[in-house]
């Protein structure tokens, strides 16, 4: 019965195995497996494929009896901790010899009852994996508990200096252990750590805190470690500790975050991806692993994990291949570390900018990975049923002597046992299945860190020579050189030889280690290879794109994770070399910030704009993940937000993709969504030191709100790339006891000022990323004079009774983009109402033309030959009060004109209600599309909007004309 369904080169054994137990164990315990089904149907199977199971189960009749009885072995069993725990209780008082024994004794009956479970096929691969790492949790725990206890005895409590409390040794568990995915026979990997130096308060001698955790640690290996005649609890390996085998047992938070940050190697980062509190105090744990996770994961994509996995892997490689290993379910080709390394590398290249891939779990980063578009859905499948089917495999393989191993058996016998446990009719079936699933995982593997991306085609590698030679022989005088580059389109060519000697001969090439010498050598050759095989018509940008790659190059030789990216990812290079021809702002914005070299990873990505209406989204998703009280670290995410929206707005116009329209009402939606965030983080701030700001009214407690209204072009939706942000604040705050609710309770207009200078302060300030916006509060009611924050009755007073025309003419182009939607709602009615007042026609031209005139005298920079396209007579501004002075006058008559903001959607309503001809809204608005778009073009080459006169004449002279019929 017990051996009916195995294969018969299994039943002679089985068979041996159950007559040797029904003559040791009582016949109750026989009748009760055989009367138990689940029992009785596994029982042939777990022996048969593992003899240690079978062998526990002769040599232990009364513990195997008491496991089965205790139905742990039909159920997930959750507090490995809890039963460990009162196991030991059993033995008190519990010495170092009974604490060795029981923990043996324990451990054995554990693997037996995972063993069960995982050969019948009861536990899936996630439980069995966790059963594991909590069991040797709890060893880890209960031994250090003891022996802690012992030495605080002998030697005294360890006591922090700086702190005076009594200190805890900290056990990081690392790999497998880390990522509770322990195998059934595996080493555990573990790093001793203690909070403060200090010493011990002993009424003998006081040993420092050093001495006293180097002593704990060697008592914890010894328990766990030691091979006595109960066998062992779990092999330990220290050698991942900070300086390996050289370094000390245990060393002192301050001591390990200096090591981290200043020797350690980049196999390290790797090894504490995994890292885990498994025993100690745990909350001083977590504080530690807070401190080192800068150095695991960078706040940029740190593209030089690639060569680091890839150098690994390679020693690896080679190890494997010089001890035979080739059939090593781990090491070998297509195996488990493959699978590791393809998940591990984009964790951490990745893990900095997107927390959730910041896991332990390998199914789980799988799955993260694939969400985030990293991986497809085919390969996540295929790499998630390998790593189930080379898992339960190496299980299946070390449970059958409980044997550290992850090499096929060459063996008839275990060869049989490993393919039945593994479901397989025959050794050649397994071997199949296997070799699929690891033709699979190499295929990804090489596609995500075995090569280097090749742009460079056979035909062009000796030309690619010929640049290499020029970069690393060229002298300044080279008529070799010169010659060169003159033949490759270039025309200032002394004065880029002179660049790139000055580059080469700079303190920053000379400051570069040789591996990072070695990268620059490629990046440059290949820089001026892709820069001249774009043949640009105009020599002139083509001098100039030389020297904004070279300046860039500089800026990033120092930074070798840019470095990386640009060897790892040529076509980013490729698109880097694109850009700086086509924009000196893209490029000065890429060497000021090259964090933006990430947003060129994917082509695609570059000109894929988000719709406005998911930027607030997206910016949401990408804060999330911060400190809520870190508004430094808000604040410098949100300007890679904004510098990364905007070069794709940028990307897109320069290549014909958008419109001047189009872009600049992106990039006002960016500029709203970038000031709704700054409102809610300055109100957070704000609010927490004095409360919400509220007002009394018919005996009601009401908050206050306010809102930010935006004027100009902000205001218009027509921002260009650098625009300023002309702003408004307004709050609603009226009645009686206008006062915040916190303890610090202040005048809401205290209130309400503070939460402006806030939000100038978030928007403003130059940080490591830069600054947002530059922002000009001028047009509040009485300019600078008056005061920052206006109530609305004050403002809607200000509007009717002391406003100049101009101030009117301000509020076409003005609107409420933040803020509660009830104020935004109440300003839209007072612009409405002012904007709609009746006004004498005469007395609105001639104020228009005294301001504009005025206007003109101070800022215009036009010349006999120079054109100012904004301040020029015939210009913008002579456009925008065209339409403004139109809208004043008109208004009153047509009040649904004031849904807009825009010059050119007015300019529409014009025609449509025939108020102006046809001939004059075609060309001023001809005219106002031209001169944004040239504005566009010189500020994205980072020029004034200045412009050669004569080439604008025609236009010049329509909007003069126009000018002069309308508003002279």
């Amino acid at each position: 019965m017990i051996t009916a369904n195995l294969p018969e080169l299994l039943q002679s054994q089985v068979a041996d195995y159950w007559q040797d137990y029904q003559s040791k164990a009582s016949p109750e315990m026989v009748q009760f497996i055989l009367d138990t089904p689940s029992l009785r149907d596994s029982i042939g199977k777990v022996w048969a494929c593992s003899p240690f199971v079978a062998k526990y189960a002769l040599q232990q009749t009364q513990a195997f009896a008491e496991l089965l009885r205790s139905g742990e072995l039909l159920q997930v069993a959750e507090d490995c901790q809890a039963r460990l725990t009162q196991y030991l209780a059993s033995f008190e008082p519990l010495n170092e010899p009974l604490l060795m024994s029981a923990l043996r004794r324990f451990r054995r009956r554990e693997m037996v009852r995972i063993a069960w479970r995982d050969v019948a096929g009861w536990a899936d691969l996630p439980e069995t994996l966790l059963a594991l790492s909590r069991l040797a949790d709890a060893s880890i725990e209960s031994a250090l508990t003891a022996h802690y206890e012992i030495l605080c005895q002998q030697f005294g409590e360890p006591i922090g200096q700086h702190t005076g409390t009594k200190q805890h040794l900290i056990v990081l568990g690392m790999g497998k252990l880390g990522g509770q995915e322990l195998n059934f026979s595996s080493d555990i990997d573990l790093i001793f750590a203690y909070p403060e130096a200090g010493e011990t308060q002993s009424p003998r001698r006081n040993r420092t805190n050093q001495e006293f955790f180097v002593r704990l640690g060697q008592l914890l290996i010894n328990t766990l470690n030691q091979i006595t005649a109960d066998g062992f609890v779990f092999r330990v390996d220290m050698r991942l500790r900070p300086f390996g085998d050289s370094g000390p047992l245990a060393m002192h938070f301050d001591a390990m975050e200096e090591y981290y940050q200043s020797h350690a190697r980049d196999w390290e980062r790797y090894a504490l991806i995994k890292a885990r509190v498994v025993a100690g105090d745990k909350a001083q744990g977590e504080s530690l692993l807070k401190s080192l996770r800068p150095f695991i994961y960078r706040r940029y994509l740190d593209y030089g994990a690639f060569e680091s996995l890839r150098n690994m892997k390679a020693l690896i490689d080679q190890e494997t291949r010089r001890k035979g290993l080739e059939n090593n379910l781990k090491l070998g080709p297509g195996g488990i570390r493959e699978v590791e390394f393809s998940c591990q590398v984009f964790q951490l290249i990745r893990g900095g900018r997107q927390p959730d891939l910041q896991s332990r779990h390998l199914l789980i980063t799988l799955t993260r990975l694939q969400q985030h578009g990293l991986l497809t859905a085919e390969e996540t499948e295929g790499l998630k049923q390998a790593y189930y089917f080379l898992r339960f495999a190496e299980n299946h393989l070390q449970a059958i002597d409980d044997r550290q191993t992850q090499t096929l058996p060459d063996d008839a016998l275990n060869q049989l046992r490993l393919a039945f446990g593994m479901g397989c009719a025959n050794w050649t079936e397994f071997m199949t299945q296997l070799a699929a699933h690891q033709e699979q995982v190499q295929q990804v593997f090489s596609r995500v860190i075995a090569p280097v991306e090749n742009i460079t085609p056979d035909t062009e590698k000796e030309l690619s020579r010929e640049w290499q030679t020029f970069w690393l022989h060229t002298r300044q005088d080279d008529t070799q050189a010169i010659a060169k580059l003159t033949a490759a389109g270039f025309n200032q060519t002394e004065e880029l030889l002179t660049h790139l000697q000055r580059f080469a001969q700079s303190s920053v090439v000379q400051r570069l280690s040789a591996r990072a010498r070695e990268r620059l050598d490629k990046i440059v050759p290949l820089t001026l290879q892709l820069l001249a095989a774009e043949k640009h018509t105009d020599s002139q940008d083509y001098d100039a794109a030389f020297h904004r790659l070279l300046d860039l190059i500089e800026a990033i030789a120092l930074r070798s994770v840019y470095m990386a990216l640009l060897i790892e990812r040529p076509k980013v290079l490729q698109q880097v070399v694109k850009l700086c021809l086509k924009s000196a702002w893209i490029a000065e914005q890429m060497t000021r910030y090259p964090l933006l070299l990430d947003e060129l990873l994917e082509h695609r990505d570059l000109y894929n704009i988000l719709n406005p209406a998911e930027l607030d989204n997206a910016l949401q998703a990408q804060l999330a993940h911060l400190p809520h009280d870190d508004v430094e670290m808000q604040m410098d995410s949100m300007r890679q937000f904004k510098r990364a929206h905007v070069l794709k707005v940028a990307a897109s116009e320069l290549s014909g993709n958008l419109t001047v329209e189009v872009a600049s009402d992106y990039l006002a939606a960016i500029a709203d969504t970038l000031t709704r965030r700054a409102l809610s983080l300055a109100w957070d701030h704000v609010a927490s030191k004095h409360g919400q700001p509220s007002y009394t009214e018919q005996g009601q407690r009401q908050v206050a709100g306010f809102c930010i209204v935006a004027y100009g072009k902000a205001g218009g939706i027509e921002l260009s790339y650098g625009s300023d942000l002309d702003v408004v604040f307004l709050h609603d705050s009226h009645g009686e006891q206008q006062h915040t609710d916190g303890e610090k309770s202040v005048d809401n207009n205290v209130f309400f000022a503070r939460l402006a200078q806030r939000i100038i302060h978030i928007l403003t300030t130059n940080t490591a990323a830069g600054h947002l916006y530059e922002v000009d509060p001028r047009l509040r009611p009485g300019g600078s004079s008056g005061l920052l924050v206006s109530a609305f009755d004050a403002f809607l007073d200000y509007q009717r009774n002391d406003a100049w025309l101009w101030e009117h003419q301000a509020l076409v182009r003005a609107r409420a983009i933040a803020g509660d939607l009830a104020c935004q709602q109440r300003f839209e009615a007072i612009r409405h109402e002012i904007l709609c007042l009746s006004r004498d026609p005469e007395k609105v031209r001639a104020e228009v033309r005294e301001m504009r005139l005025k206007m003109r005298n101070h800022l215009d920079k036009s010349t006999s030959e120079i054109f100012d396209i904004k301040q020029g007579t015939g210009g913008i501004t002579d456009i925008e009060f065209i339409v403004q002075g139109m809208l004043l006058t008109w208004a009153a008559q047509y009040p649904h004109f004031t849904r807009t903001t825009g010059m050119l959607p007015l300019l529409r309503l014009f025609n449509e209600h025939h108020l102006l001809t046809s001939s004059c809204c075609d060309e001023l608005s001809e005219a106002y599309r031209l001169y944004r778009a040239e504005t566009h073009k010189l500020a994205l080459q980072n020029k004034p909007a200045l412009a050669p006169a004569t080439h604008w004449e025609r236009v010049r002279h329509n909007v003069q004309h126009w000018w002069t019929t309308l508003i002279e």
